[in-house]
């Protein structure tokens, strides 16, 4: 697995089985903890590492924490069932199904919260999670066009990417906001009604 953490600092080269036991262990440590009592010396202790090994490699528990929820993030795959409207239904129902679990929620709200009085965890957020989920709505895009249930991508890339932008933020937006906010289940027949309205509008029939 590729490291998802910056390049730690000169010295000792990094230890990609150390990354994957210290970020698994944060996720343990948010299920059991919770994020108000989670220590870097906990994930430290059961990860198996010095503590010294994690402060080489983040800032504090924010970054860390961050980047326990990013590899979770980035499990997401979108199926190809036929249509994109499938398509959709099947990733945002993983997308809902990953809010549900207790490490990934309690972390990225933990962060978000975090992040409104941190500008560079912030940033993190946004390079860690958000940008490399686009590929999603990439992966999506291209496959819609080439069976013909979009038109190709505009030939402008400032105007492509604003199109790639809207669609996460609408997708993501939702999804985030009904589970996360309002604490209502994403079902598959709130998942189908709100791909309704994603693709054909607000105006379009029942």
């Amino acid at each position: 697995m590729q490291s998802r953490t910056p390049a730690g600092r000169p010295g000792r080269p990094r230890s990609a089985a150390a990354d994957a036991a210290i970020l698994a262990a944060t996720r343990q440590a948010l299920v059991e903890l919770g994020w108000s009592k989670l220590t870097l010396q906990d994930v430290a202790t059961r990860a198996g590492v010095a503590k010294t090994t994690l402060y080489r490699r983040w800032a504090g528990k924010n970054e860390l924490v961050v980047d326990a929820v990013a590899e979770l993030f980035d499990e997401l795959r979108l199926p190809d069932r036929g249509s994109l409207a499938a398509d959709i239904e099947g990733v945002v129902l993983q997308f809902a199904a990953l809010l549900d679990r207790p490490e990934c929620r309690s972390g990225l709200m933990a962060v978000v919260a975090e992040s409104t009085r941190d500008d560079p965890l912030r940033e993190r957020i946004r390079t860690s999670i958000v940008e490399r989920q686009k590929r999603l709505v990439l992966e999506g895009r291209a496959r819609a066009a080439e069976r013909g249930e979009l038109p190709p991508e505009p030939e402008d890339a400032e105007e492509a990417a604003r199109t790639v932008d809207l669609t996460f933020d609408v997708v993501a937006g939702a999804v985030v906001h009904r589970t996360l906010v309002s604490g209502k289940p994403a079902d598959e027949d709130w998942v189908r009604s709100f791909i309704r309205v994603l693709l054909l509008g607000l105006a379009a029939p029942s």
